[in-house]
């Protein structure tokens, strides 16, 4: 490789769920996204306590603890589906626009893989997930499943 020239680099995957224990349709999701390239995954999975409680509050902490559990035993399936070892955590938000939000300040990413339960409400006023995370101009994947 010549000076001139750049290394090309991973594309960078964030997947934002709200369940430590992937669903086989998350696994797909992976497994399908690892395919088509060199891709890095990084895992959040929203804070599962209640949203009313601050941030401060123990029971987030608890709960953020308890998830961490889960997804620690977990991560082994995904990593599995990406054929390359995923970076994984819970985070002590609750809404997945502040735990996306949050991460695209800290660091780069290319593509958003959402399997976050919809908001039908929301969907018709054209202010879910997906219309948010718009004007930030990154492709988003969002994975429907029945729960």
């Amino acid at each position: 490789m010549s000076q001139t020239e750049t290394p090309e680099r991973s594309h960078r995957v964030l997947i934002v769920t709200d369940t430590a224990e992937p669903s086989p349709s998350l696994r797909e999701a992976i497994r399908h996204r690892a395919e088509s390239g060199d891709v890095r995954f990084r895992l959040i999975v929203l804070n599962p306590a209640r949203a009313e409680l601050h941030l401060l509050h123990p029971e987030r902490h608890d709960k953020a603890a308890e998830a961490e559990t889960v997804l620690r035993s977990a991560l082994a399936q995904l990593e599995l589906a990406a054929h390359a070892p995923v970076i994984g955590s819970v985070s002590v938000r609750h809404d997945p626009m502040d735990a996306i939000e949050e991460t695209l300040f800290a660091e780069p990413i290319d593509e958003i893989i959402l399997d976050v339960p919809p908001h039908h409400l929301s969907s018709w006023l054209h202010q879910d997930l997906e219309h948010r995370l718009a004007h930030f101009h990154i492709p988003v994947l969002t994975i429907r499943h029945a729960r």
